[in-house]
């Protein structure tokens, strides 16, 4: 449960609060189905394993960034991870205190920072992947195998239409 109310019980509220108003419910639904569940993934994998290795979603999200793009620079890390250069100061301050990655400036530009993972970093990364996945597969195993790929080919077309 992502609040303290259950999904059928906020649907029954926001239903009985909205209903006879001009509101689209089916993209209501769609929107906050979406939040709600994408915030309950999060949750369940911060807990499941996340936090065996001492991680937030935040550095977690950052090392699978650079673990995928290394060398990457930071305001691309930023980009691709969705969060302000401020919170990524922080977070990589953190990771890279705990040996996971490393800082240095851009040989071609003294204003930009790459980042790359160290042996240490790469060790674990490659050890909590798959148990990253192992979660990720629990996510999904009450959807059928046909409705996993159309709800992963749906969320890339909502993803597309919103980053046009």
């Amino acid at each position: 449960m992502a609040g303290t109310h259950t999904l059928n019980e906020t649907e029954r509220q926001v239903n009985a609060r909205v209903s006879g108003k001009p509101i689209d419910f089916a993209a209501m639904a769609v929107t906050s189905n979406l939040f709600r569940a994408a915030t309950a993934v999060r949750n369940h994998l911060e807990r499941s394993v996340l936090a065996k290795h001492d991680l937030s979603w935040t550095a977690f999200v950052v090392l699978w960034v650079v673990w995928i793009w290394e060398p990457i620079e930071t305001r691309q890390i930023a980009d691709e991870g969705g969060f302000s250069k401020a919170t990524l100061t922080g977070v990589l301050t953190t990771l890279e205190g705990r040996g996971y990655l490393k800082r240095t400036k851009s040989k071609d530009d003294g204003r930009l920072v790459i980042v790359n993972l160290t042996g240490k970093g790469r060790t674990l990364m490659d050890k909590l992947f798959p148990e990253f996945n192992k979660e990720e597969k629990y996510v999904v195993e009450t959807l059928k195998s046909s409705n996993k790929k159309s709800l992963a080919d749906d969320l890339r077309e909502l993803t597309r239409h919103l980053e046009s």
